[in-house]
């Protein structure tokens, strides 16, 4: 079995740009919710002329989807310029473009430019912008991340949080419909996540930077040691993602 330090140096070692998470296999699982989002994106996308997707990461999920249909315009916005680097690689072969746009920054883009507008786990969503971008007839598609994912696992490196209310389902249906939105789908989901070492934990808390907000090795190393012991003692650490799925239509 690997020491601690050792799993230590490899956790921190590992990139962590894009939304590829391939590294994780044999260290980490996560059960899939059951509407498989990038099939719903694909299917959507085989009628739709003019797709936005917001805070794409790596575009890797953009790419994989649009394989099953070539809209007209393609176009992705991401905050984080190693993720911006990574998406114009990823869709440059489809035709696609990338805007670096902040996660609160009014969307650069005319009323009424998209049909289609997807977003896969988004930092946060501004329905009021949604709407005002996406033409009359449009859907909106976005797999989100719940309110207490993960819990388990921040309430181990930080103690007892509050969840807040934030990313609760009931909330977006409120927001959306706020907007001017008509929410036709609405789905939530609980799912296993399974962390077989403490390098994975790292890997992962480096990457999902939300879970544990500043999280850094040093400043979590002896809670990661206790993470570590316990792994050692009881087995893989396990923990539940909290997704959800919202569709709406702009009436």
């Amino acid at each position: 079995m690997s020491t601690f330090e050792d799993l230590v140096a490899e956790g921190t070692s590992v990139p962590v740009d894009g939304w590829d998470f391939s590294w994780f296999a044999g260290r980490a699982t996560e059960q899939r919710p059951s509407w498989g989002y990038a099939g719903l994106v694909g299917a959507r996308m085989t009628t739709a002329e003019r797709v936005l997707d917001l805070q794409t990461g790596g575009g890797e999920v953009l790419a994989a989807a649009a394989a099953s249909g070539r809209p007209d315009v393609l176009v992705a916005t991401e905050g984080w310029p190693p993720n911006a680097a990574l998406a114009r690689t990823a869709l440059a072969p489809l035709g696609g473009t990338v805007v670096e746009a902040a996660e609160n920054d009014p969307l650069p883009f005319e009323d009424s430019s998209f049909d289609l507008i997807v977003s896969r786990h988004p930092v946060t969503t501004d329905y009021t912008e949604v709407a005002r971008v996406l033409a009359p007839g449009g859907t909106y598609l976005s797999q989100q991340i719940g309110a207490g994912s993960v819990r388990e696992l921040y309430e181990f490196m930080m103690g007892p949080q509050d969840p807040g209310t934030t990313r609760e389902p009931s909330r977006h249906r409120a927001d959306a419909t706020a907007a001017g939105l008509t929410v036709v789908d609405l789905r939530d989901a609980s799912l296993r996540m399974q962390f077989d070492d403490v390098a994975a934990v790292i890997v992962f808390l480096r990457k999902v930077i939300w879970t544990v907000p500043g999280f850094t090795v040093d400043a979590y190393l002896s809670r990661l040691r206790d993470l570590h012991e316990l792994i050692a003692a009881r087995g893989p650490f396990v923990a539940h993602a909290r997704r959800f799925l919202i569709e709406a239509h702009r009436r």
